[in-house]
């Protein structure tokens, strides 16, 4: 190469950088994406301790990835490359046998994980005398290894489960999700979706059951619902961040008590009152699966009319990533008054709104790949 062709070379890669630096700058920031199913990263609020505790240097890098020019498109094109050579993985998701997409899953990092598990026991602390409750799901990988392809390296996420066990071990009550799913994973009904990355309403069901037996509840039989098929055109996220063709879309079932139950739902955040729990006019939409609850908010009240005989004095606080949105209708039917916090977009003291409102139950949700990779778990110190 010439000198003036280096030169010309150099001049380009420059401009391209200037360029999407431009455009970065002046296309309008998205704070969702139909595409990927999800929140975009937010501007992260600088403070001393979020520059310490590097959460801050984290949602920089989150939010300049989920914003950069034309991101769509690039994984498109990227996806549309790799098919054409045969690969069974794209942007992370790997594509597995009867139509299962499976989000790869590498070994953490077990000091950071360490961290987030000393913020849950600092918060227990802080609380002495509320009942607080650990459910962690394991994701599709971590039951359905099985389906994928030949070679396919992960990481065991029943390894990463016990360890949390582990950690909180005599500081809470912990449900494992290996241990109440996997004697369900061969049943006629899927516990995960095959094209996204939550669990079926099936998969939630399991759950509610998990935990209503540590809460001494009786819980309600599948002989007590009405299960309904409200769409089967649902691809999900992981369809999105991998487009890989030619997939079956999945079902999505809705479990309706036989004896309803009245609920409404009030998002603090805006301040707007619903009287129900689910939100069909987004299964004409992209993110279907935010039927459950209406999608993602800081801060959700949920108010049920229970019969004398089906009222509890228990006041639930649920903290959780979206796997809780297809669980929390379960437990309406035993408790009154249920408040959801989702510890990514709420910035208040967690503690303090324990005492504030007088919960005397809280159950911590997630599943393990938000878990080790989710930065505002270090909240739980607040």
């Amino acid at each position: 190469m010439t000198p003036k062709q280096s030169k010309l070379l150099s001049a380009g890669f420059v401009a391209i950088l200037f360029a999407a630096a431009l455009l970065f700058l002046a296309l309008p920031v998205q704070g969702f994406s139909e595409t990927e199913n999800r929140r975009l990263q937010a501007f992260p609020q600088w403070s001393w301790t979020s520059l310490q505790d590097k959460s801050f240097t984290d949602g920089i890098e989150r939010y300049i990835s989920d914003h950069f020019p034309f991101r769509d498109q690039w994984v498109a094109l990227k996806s549309r490359i790799e098919q054409l050579r045969l690969q069974q993985e794209n942007n992370g998701i790997f594509k597995g046998k009867d139509g299962y997409l499976l989000e790869t899953f590498l070994e953490p990092d077990y000091a950071t994980i360490a961290k987030y598990t000393d913020a849950i026991k600092t918060f227990v602390h802080k609380l002495p005398g509320v009942n607080i409750r650990f459910l962690l799901a394991p994701n599709s990988i971590g039951l359905n290894a099985d389906k994928l392809p030949p070679f396919a390296e992960v990481y065991p996420e029943e390894k990463v489960n016990e360890y949390i066990g582990n950690q909180v071990n005599g500081q809470l009550d912990y449900l494992n999700g290996f241990d109440f799913l996997t004697a369900q994973a061969n049943s006629e009904q899927p516990l995960y979706y095959r094209t996204d990355h939550h669990w079926t309403t099936s998969g939630a069901y399991q759950a509610y059951r998990a935990y209503a037996a540590q809460m001494g509840w009786v819980p309600l039989a599948p002989e007590d619902f009405s299960i309904e098929t409200v769409t089967d055109r649902f691809l999900g996220s992981f369809h999105t961040r991998s487009q890989f063709a030619g997939l079956t879309p999945d079902s999505i079932q809705v479990y309706q008590p036989k004896q309803p139950v009245a609920s409404t739902m009030t998002v603090v955040d805006t301040g707007e009152t619903f009287d129900s729990l689910y939100f069909p006019d987004f299964l004409q939409k992209k993110d279907k699966y935010s039927y459950f609850l209406g999608g993602v908010h800081a801060l959700v009240q949920i108010r049920t009319d229970l019969p004398s005989g089906k009222a509890t004095n228990e006041k639930l606080l649920v903290i959780k990533d979206s796997y809780a949105h297809s669980s929390i209708p379960f437990l309406t039917q035993h408790v009154a008054e249920i408040d959801v916090i989702d510890i990514r977009y709420y910035n208040g003291s967690l503690a303090s709104y324990v005492q504030q409102n007088g919960i005397t139950d809280v159950l911590l949700l997630f599943n393990t790949s938000t878990f080790v990779e989710n930065t505002d778990l270090i909240k739980f110190k607040r």
